[in-house]
């Protein structure tokens, strides 16, 4: 009875139940007058543990050097005659997942009277980003982006370009 009992927990295990057995389970019941608690059973030590079919495939791995790549949130942006345009603070991206565009914090000072406005990704450079301190290109002057209307979420986006090549979103059937 006692290996019938074992099979059963360790058939529960693989199928990944919580089975609890008691020793009075598997032993007639002892002539005394006293209860016993139940004992818990522990499982075998030779149980390995079983990875389900439908388990992910391990990710794909790669390494870009640290020279290589960088973050653009909070990144200051200047124009092409080195004025400031303001400072990246979120990347727009289409149902695909493509990059389409980047939200600018521009005008104000120190945050105060600034407003967001949206340009077109391709309008930006990123030639000398070599450290946090560099700054991204924008190719539009400052009097351009003034003149933009302000981004505000959940509303139709003007999105500013420097080619005028950005093509618009797919409406959704």
């Amino acid at each position: 009875m006692r290996t019938a009992g074992w099979l059963a927990l360790s058939a529960a295990m693989v199928a990944g139940s919580t089975v609890t057995v008691s020793r009075a389970a598997e032993e007639p019941p002892a002539a005394t007058s006293e209860a016993k608690a139940p004992t818990p059973v522990q499982p075998p030590a030779s149980v390995v543990p079983v990875t389900p079919k439908d388990a992910a495939p391990p990710p794909s791995v790669t390494i870009i050097g640290a020279s290589d790549a960088h973050g653009v949130l909070g990144r200051d942006v200047r124009s092409a005659a080195d004025e400031d345009m303001g400072r990246i603070v979120d990347v727009i991206v289409d149902r695909e997942g493509h990059v389409r565009a980047a939200v600018i914090d521009f005008g104000g000072f120190l945050g105060v009277g600034s407003r967001k406005i949206v340009v077109d990704w391709n309008a930006l450079r990123f030639g000398k980003i070599a450290n946090k301190k560099d700054s991204i290109t924008l190719e539009l002057t400052k009097a351009q982006v003034a003149a933009a209307p302000e981004y505000k979420e959940d509303t139709p986006m003007v999105v500013l370009g420097a080619s005028g090549s950005l093509q618009p979103l797919q409406a959704i059937q």
